[in-house]
């Protein structure tokens, strides 16, 4: 010490901290004051904002009101200067965790604004905070003295050797980072990889995709896998899509009534069933002389992937009661079968079930009439 610690320093340098304290709790009233009133507002960033104002303003001003109480000791050079490095390291640290959660905040809120970005997707929130955080420690060394020169040197040196031994977790990062770039697949779409797994992407990581899937699980694909395999996107260009429904009615029915009457049906259902497009056109198109009845396609309009199987589900029932009270008939699969002396000759005619077993056509064959030759 320069000089001897009196009374007048220690209440001095309780008044610093005092004060300190007594900001710290004045700013972060003020701050959660404004937390609410910003929740209030459409834009997220301010959220973000204020809640890493929460942190900063407080242990800064707790770091000033210790500077100020060392300033007033008569500390020797050394220990005034050991104190202001670790307040500074302290408040270094503070300011780049704070900015690391401001801007990961600003970049997450921005995707989510827009359309076509990637809206959840976290590789580009964590590689900005990864960024952010490398910053603020090489600013902390520099202020400790410690040269970071040779360790940026090092860095890259060694990064060829670190490139090597991970070349799976960067290639799954690329991959990752390429298709969200492309926009060919974007968190919230549907999906349907060639090898059959299908869900909901919940997001896209720096190492892998999380697909969820319509019995909600999670399936876990590599961006590597991702990025070659084969894949369908039912939400891109547009999540409107069409479904097709295959029905068939006997060869005594009119074709004319038949069609009118469906497309009734599909007019009913895109109208009144969630999910559905009202203004889809209703569309039936016969196609085929089956062997028991006349098929056709119904076309319908539904407005993305998952509620086709409610619409496809009301849509069968509204028709069914519909053609029972239009006296429309839907055949059921037949099967002819002719007896010949010594044998029994059954046509392959599949029916909704299968071809029948041959003891199932053995029992047959002993009720139908036979027919005898020779």
């Amino acid at each position: 010490m320069n000089r001897a610690l009196t009374l007048d320093d220690l209440v001095l340098a309780g008044i610093a901290l005092a004060t300190g304290f007594l900001v710290a709790f004045l700013s972060r009233t003020l701050l959660r004051w404004l937390g609410k009133h910003a929740k209030r507002t459409r834009w997220s960033g301010d959220d973000v904002i204020v809640d890493a104002l929460r942190t900063v303003v407080p242990w800064a001003a707790i770091a000033g009101g210790a500077a100020a109480a060392a300033a007033v000791l008569p500390l020797t050079k050394t220990v005034q200067h050991t104190v202001n490095q670790c307040l500074t390291v302290l408040l270094i640290f503070v300011v780049t965790v704070s900015a690391a959660r401001v801007i990961a905040g600003l970049v997450q809120a921005l995707t989510q604004s827009r359309s076509g970005v990637a809206g959840s997707a976290t590789i580009f929130v964590n590689i900005t905070r990864v960024l952010v955080l490398a910053i603020g420690f090489l600013v902390m060394l520099q202020s400790l003295g410690i040269s970071i020169a040779p360790m940026l040197t090092a860095l890259g040196v060694g990064g060829l050797a670190v490139a090597l031994a991970l070349q799976d977790t960067l290639a799954n990062l690329f991959a990752g980072i390429h298709i969200l770039a492309s926009k060919t697949v974007q968190p919230g779409d549907y999906i349907k990889l060639s090898s059959n797994e299908e869900g909901y992407v919940e997001d896209i990581n720096w190492r892998q995709t999380t697909v969820r899937a319509l019995s909600n699980n999670l399936i876990v694909i590599p961006n590597g896998q991702l990025a070659k395999a084969n894949m369908t996107n039912f939400m891109r260009p547009e999540q409107q899509l069409t479904v097709l429904v295959q029905v068939g009615v006997a060869y005594d029915s009119d074709l004319e009534h038949v069609e009118r009457v469906t497309m009734e049906v599909v007019a009913e259902v895109m109208t009144e069933i969630a999910g559905a497009v009202p203004d889809h056109e209703p569309a039936v198109r016969f196609h085929t002389f089956g062997d028991s009845r006349i098929g056709f396609t119904v076309i319908l309009g539904v407005g993305e992937f998952s509620d086709q199987y409610r619409i496809k589900h009301e849509f069968i029932k509204r028709l069914h009661r519909r053609y029972r009270e239009e006296g429309i008939r839907v055949p059921a699969p037949a099967r002819n079968i002719s007896l010949q002396q010594g044998a029994v000759v059954i046509p392959q005619q599949r029916t909704g079930t299968g071809t029948a077993e041959p003891a199932e056509a053995a029992d047959a064959a002993e009720t139908a009439p036979a027919r005898l030759e020779g």
